[in-house]
């Protein structure tokens, strides 16, 4: 069966005024593949030497193996992101194929498809913003807002990903409210909640 693809563009815009600027305009190096091995910790991943830079570095096989959804959301994401491509190192993009099993979503969350798509504003608006995208279509996330997708077609949906950042992270709400090591507080949460506590145990045991 054909797959439906849509396309998902992460746009992160930022404006920046001072009285000086201290930045490069560019890479002073043609490149920085991230060494793994490397011990300096650093914002990003230490060069590799440019000596044993290989094609592999600059590589990514396998965005075209479907996922596995047979989970309980029903898709799965696949990263191609610096750890995936070492030569992604400083250059501040990355993207995932994302695959929906019928009704599958890839659940509320953050970075720090027909399917559905939609995200909320910042407060007090809280704005539930939401389309239906069909094949071809793009969407745009802004940075930093709670962002969701939907597979609400019979079929299964492929979406490609681009983001801003060489390494995105994710940041699942659902997981990191009630699924966090140890536990929130459950007073704090059933009262940020406005829910009973038994509301907030019951929510724990299931992440």
């Amino acid at each position: 069966m054909a797959h439906r693809i849509a396309f998902l563009g992460f746009v992160a815009l930022a404006v920046c005024a001072s009285l000086s600027l201290a930045a490069d305009p560019a890479n002073l190096q043609d490149f920085c593949v991230a060494d793994a091995s490397g011990n300096t910790r650093m914002n990003g991943m230490a060069c590799k030497n440019p000596a044993m830079v290989q094609a592999s570095d600059f590589a990514f096989s396998g965005l075209h193996i479907p996922g596995n959804t047979s989970n309980s959301v029903g898709s799965r994401v696949t990263p191609v992101a610096v750890t995936q491509i070492p030569g992604l190192n400083t250059l501040g993009i990355s993207m995932v194929r994302i695959d929906y099993a019928p009704w599958g979503i890839n659940s509320l969350h953050t970075h720090p498809r027909s399917l559905e798509v939609g995200f909320v504003t910042s407060n007090p608006e809280n704005r539930h913003i939401t389309k239906i995208l069909k094949k071809g279509d793009v969407f745009v996330f802004p940075v930093g807002l709670i962002h969701y997708q939907r597979n609400i077609g019979y079929g299964n949906v492929v979406a490609i990903a681009a983001l801003s950042s060489q390494n995105p992270g994710v940041i699942t709400i659902a997981n990191t409210v009630f699924g966090s090591k140890p536990d929130i507080n459950t007073d704090l949460l059933a009262k940020a909640f406005q829910v009973d506590k038994s509301v907030v145990w019951q929510l724990q045991t299931k992440f």
